[in-house]
């Protein structure tokens, strides 16, 4: 998938919550990928969809499948300029 959006998020004390544009381009792991086309195919809104696509760049972009920022909580994916989803 590829994306240019704000992204916003929970962050510790400490750091930095301020959300940016990023673009970005990633692999969404099979379980985000299914999940999300499960809710589409189910009806599932377009917020409920941007929130399976936070929930799957909070793994892999941010936290790096647990391997840094995991006090991360609560992407959000925001203003979005394009999103490209490819299977």
């Amino acid at each position: 998938m590829e994306t240019r959006a704000r992204f916003g998020y929970t962050a510790p004390i400490g750091t930095t919550d301020d959300g940016r544009f990023r673009r970005l381009t990633v692999h969404l792991p099979p379980t985000y990928a299914q999940r999300l086309f499960n809710a589409r195919d189910a009806g599932a809104s377009d917020q409920q969809m941007r929130q399976i696509i936070a929930e799957g760049l909070k793994d892999i972009y941010f936290q790096d499948s647990d391997s840094r920022a995991l006090g991360l909580t609560d992407v959000t994916l925001n203003d979005t300029d394009y999103l490209d989803l490819d299977y």
